[in-house]
């Protein structure tokens, strides 16, 4: 399952509150902005990722996860099922403790590769979703 909900739980609980969201831009017609709006109504501190690395709801942007200059806790990911993989790796690389893949995006492959090496992950899920749901 791409998202049980001791998972989902989980990341939205206990691995901290610094999220980076991959393909998140000052577009506000884009789902990531309205999603960054949530989390940051959870108490969320959204960090945006995109290549223009723009600020966006007042926290500076950087164009790859690599550029962050602080740790990240959870990864959410706003791109392509195809270019998802890499940014779930990158994940990895930077250290956070989840992934998280949003609705539409699945990499079965890049799922078990970072379950593999310990990473909580979720697919096909959304946290704007789930999060009103915990109560």
């Amino acid at each position: 399952m791409y998202g049980d909900a001791a998972t989902i739980r989980k990341i939205l609980t206990e691995h901290g509150d610094t999220w980076a969201v991959v393909g998140l831009s000052s577009n506000r017609g884009r789902a990531a902005y309205g999603v960054a709006e949530v989390l940051r109504r959870f108490g969320k501190r959204v960090v945006p990722v995109h290549p223009k690395a723009e600020t966006v709801h007042g926290e500076e942007g950087y164009a790859s996860l690599s550029d962050i200059p602080f740790e990240v806790d959870v990864v959410d990911v706003f791109v392509n099922s195809a270019l998802a993989g890499p940014v779930a790796d990158e994940a990895v690389a930077k250290g956070a403790k989840a992934v998280w893949f949003q609705l539409g995006v699945v990499d079965e492959v890049a799922f078990e590769r970072t379950r593999a090496v310990g990473l909580d992950m979720v697919m096909d899920r959304c946290p704007a979703i789930e999060i009103p749901r915990l109560g």
